[in-house]
């Protein structure tokens, strides 16, 4: 059974990065052909997808949020990061990861497996 946990600061203030891990278990991100992706939900709105990386480790991003975001993954702690910089109260969200067989989706049903979500805060 494969497990998603996310972690990172719960508040940050604006013009800060945030940066959030995806503790992987239960199943390594080098394996397979999947997608591990970052997706948020504002609040009152619906999933939106950020950024995925591959088991093989390319990386994609969301159009509107490439020129802020990053991902990066590290094999050893079968981990991978999300990086969001310049960030504004409209990124205060639940962050969530998520593993898909392919990425940019903004459905809950393309993604077999979450994290429970994490809460970000964005505010002075």
């Amino acid at each position: 059974q494969v497990q998603l946990q996310e972690s990172g600061p719960g508040l940050v203030k604006p013009s800060q990065t945030l940066s959030l891990t995806c503790t992987v278990s239960g199943g390594s991100i080098t394996a397979g052909y999947y997608y591990w992706n970052w997706i948020r939900q504002p609040p009152g709105k619906g999933l939106e997808w950020m950024a995925g990386i591959a088991s093989s480790g390319y990386t994609v991003y969301s159009s509107s949020l490439k020129s802020r975001t990053s991902i990066s993954r590290d094999t050893s702690k079968n981990q991978f990061t999300l990086q969001l910089s310049s960030v504004t109260p409209e990124d205060t969200a639940v962050y969530y990861c998520a593993r898909g067989l392919d990425v940019g989706s903004d459905h809950q049903k393309d993604y077999d497996y979450w994290g429970q979500g994490t809460q970000v805060t964005v505010s002075s």
